[in-house]
């Protein structure tokens, strides 16, 4: 009896066929759909089905050129090329085969198995037992795409035999040999791996290799642990050939609301010998009710050198604190408690601020009478210092051990109208009290209380010059504001207010001071233009450019800042953003001479294989900030994609005041179909009392498949014709 693919009635009657008549009732609703050029049941009651065969069951499909159902034994004969698909990731490929007729228990030949369109593992003989597990003998196991032009792949685990636990989703390799090109590496008896299809799994990661002129060769292999599936911990042991020996652990968890992290390390070199050494970061961010927000976060370490000999941070300055924040449309709330411990050689952190403490309450409403928009601020600060002296007896011009609190109370309110020849006409006002205690200070008494008041008005005209079709391509807009404050207040400490800028931000602030102890006074004109253009070509520029005209000089900004005098300098500063990659953006000022105290240039490009950071800035000497000699530094970071695997970046920064290069560094990293490799050469050029200059190199390596974040499929190469 013969059967065309296009008779669907005969079509089902075959499939049902596949199932003994026993096992009829109880899977009459999972019955396989059989499909074939060609179906017949021989006179032994043996059912074939030939030419382009396809079998549907539970989800899996099975393709085949011939397949023979044996009744009496429940048993498919298979001929290939063969392929079967579970549904769930994974699929087998053979030449020849033997399966029980539900796919669960069988032999395959000649066969591949294919997980995640990612491992494949080539076999003399594949197994399946039980519908969970595939075993598979003689084999080669790779990520990579082989070609028949080349045949050996970058790298593959060669074994005896290879069990895949489709449950567990874990690889069992026997004999284990590591392959690099072809060329043996290491031999493990044997190897437990996730399979791709898995995301966590407890196990060894992949080593990595990092060394430096301070520790030598060092060694570094993780061990992960999935604690559960909301936390795990990976423990990192560090071995080095200059006698660094430490343990480096990183704890997550996840919770409903939330989650954190924390990292460290602990252990002992002959940089420091006899002592611990290590350190500790920790993050946590929660969600609360209404709209509140906490958190914390935890830097600490065991001495100022220890971030950059182990190569973890270059930051100068460790921060902890916790917080609790809620942010509407028209509120802003934030509380924190923090903790601030400088690794700057020069800093002596017992007459540093070490704890700070804040909380933030910011109102907007509308009020009714007067219309415009108001905003009721409250304030409360503290710092604290270690020591108690108080007195400066270091001589750096603060109260050694002075501590202060400061309790705010502020009240603005702006308000504009637009006048019939389009010029915009703005008023504002703002009043703030401010109450100080301050402790451990002889040259200030305990309590100080002050008013500020303030009044401005502001007066713009933008202009807009259309381009062709009606699209906005020019915008001018010249701006005069008038601002009043008393021209003496009420002296307090300057804890918040030591480095002076002037830039686009606050050309039109009421106060140029970027915390609260300070307060712009005096009467004063904030004069400026901005100009910007869109260009239909995909291009714009804008320019914004002003100075401080002020009726006198009251003496509150240093020489260094450029506010100083009657007249503070010009201010410049210009953006460029171009449709193919380039940005542009540099602030200057300058006096009328044209004479420069202070420009930073900032450039990116990136287009296609090649990108490029720069940046320099030029300040001139100012010891009221901190700055007894002028400041020249450039800094680079270039980029180029050699090719579709190559990438190659170089980074530096070059001291012009000092005629030396601060640190420098080379970066190469090969990403393929099936592996990733990071290769990074930094070299720090700087020292003090208690850092050296130093050399770093490390390289890392991941298996693309296992885990590591990338399948690399992106880059699947062609074997062409």
């Amino acid at each position: 009896m013969r059967l065309e693919r296009s008779l669907k009635l005969a079509l089902f009657l075959s499939a049902a066929l596949v199932l003994t008549p026993a096992r009829q009732p109880a899977l009459a609703e999972e019955l396989p759909a059989l499909v074939a050029d060609t179906v017949y049941i021989n006179a032994d009651q043996t059912l074939v089905a030939e030419g382009a065969v396809e079998v549907i069951y539970k989800g899996q499909h099975l393709t085949a050129k011939k397949l023979t159902y044996d009744q009496a034994t429940d048993r498919l004969t298979l001929e290939g090329p063969i392929t079967i698909d579970d549904g769930a990731g994974t699929l087998m490929l053979a030449d020849e085969g033997e399966l029980s007729a539900d796919f669960r228990d069988g032999i395959l030949k000649g066969a591949r198995l294919v997980l995640e369109s990612q491992l494949q593992i080539a076999a003399a003989e594949i197994r399946r037992l039980e519908g969970r597990y595939t075993t598979a003998t003689r084999v080669a196991a790779s990520t990579c795409q082989v070609c028949p032009s080349n045949p050996t792949p970058l790298w593959e685990i060669r074994a005896t035999r290879v069990t895949h636990d489709q449950q567990t989703r874990q690889l069992y390799y026997d004999n284990a040999q590591f392959r690099v090109a072809g060329l043996p590496v290491f031999y493990i008896p044997r190897l437990r791996m996730p399979d791709p299809t898995l995301d966590r799994a407890t196990g060894f990661l992949l080593p990595s290799v990092r060394t430096s002129s301070e520790l030598g060769l060092g060694f570094k292999l993780p061990y992960f642990i999935a604690i559960g599936p909301d936390k795990d911990l990976t423990v990192t042991p560090y071995l080095t050939a200059k006698g660094g020996r430490s343990v480096g652990l990183r704890y997550r968890q996840a919770f409903r609301n939330g989650e954190l992290e924390l990292t460290g390390a602990l252990g002992r070199d002959d940089i420091f010998p006899g002592e611990d050494r290590g350190y500790l970061f920790g993050t946590g961010r929660f969600i609360l009710p209404r709209g509140y927000r906490w958190g914390f976060d935890i830097e600490t370490a065991s001495d100022d050198a220890y971030l950059l000999d182990y190569g973890i941070t270059d930051k100068d300055r460790l921060t902890s604190d916790v917080f609790l924040t809620r942010t509407r449309r028209d509120l802003f709330f934030d509380a924190r408690l923090a903790n601030y411990y400088s690794l700057r050689a020069a800093d002596d952190n017992d007459v540093l601020p070490s704890f700070e403490s804040s909380a933030e309450y910011v109102r907007r409403f509308a009020p009714a009478l007067i219309g415009g928009q108001a905003e009721l601020r409250f304030d409360l600060h503290g710092l604290n210092r270690l020591s108690t002296v108080d007195t400066d007896a270091n001589g750096d011009g603060v109260t050694d051990g002075r501590d202060v609190a400061r309790l705010s109370l502020g009240l603005g309110w702006r308000r504009q109208e637009i006048l019939g020849n389009g010029m915009v006409l703005s008023f504002g006002a703002a009043v703030r009290s401010d109450l100080y205690q301050i402790g451990q200070d002889q040259a200030w008494p305990g309590t100080i209380t002050r008013t500020i008041p303030t009044a401005a008005v502001e007066l713009s005209w933008p202009w807009v010059k259309p381009a062709k079709g009606g699209h906005s391509a020019q915008v001018i807009e010249p701006v005069v504001q008038i601002v009043w404050s008393p021209d003496t207040l009420e002296p307090v400490p300057n804890e918040d207010s030591a480095l002076v800028e002037l830039d686009e931000g606050n050309l039109f602030a009421f106060s140029r001071f970027p915390g609260a102890d300070l307060y712009e006074s005096g009467l004063r004109t904030n004069v400026g233009l901005r100009w910007t253009r869109y260009d239909p070509a995909g291009w714009s520029v804008g320019l914004t450019a002003g100075r401080i005209l002020r009726s006198e000089d009251l003496g509150q900004f240093s020489t260094g800042s450029r506010l100083s005098g009657t007249r503070s300098d010009w201010l410049l500063a210009m953006h460029l953003q171009t449709d193919d990659g380039l940005s542009v953006i540099n602030r200057a000022l300058f006096d009328d001479a044209l004479n420069f105290s202070k420009d930073e240039l900032r450039l990116d490009f990136n287009r296609g294989r090649y990108s490029l950071g720069g940046s320099y800035v030029w300040l001139v000497a100012d010891p009221a900030e901190g700055r007894p000699l002028a400041t020249s530094e450039l800094a680079l970071a270039a980029g180029w994609q050699a090719s579709d695997h190559w990438h190659v970046s170089a980074s530096g920064r070059y001291d012009f005041t000092a005629d030396e290069t601060v640190k420098a560094g080379l970066g190469l990293t090969y990403l393929s179909d099936c592996a990733r490799l990071d290769l990074s050469l930094s070299r720090r050029f700087t020292s003090s009392t208690s850092v050296r200059p130093s050399t770093e190199v490390s390289l890392t390596v991941n298996l693309n498949g296992f885990g590591t974040g990338s399948d690399g499929r992106q880059y699947r190469k062609s074997c062409g014709g």
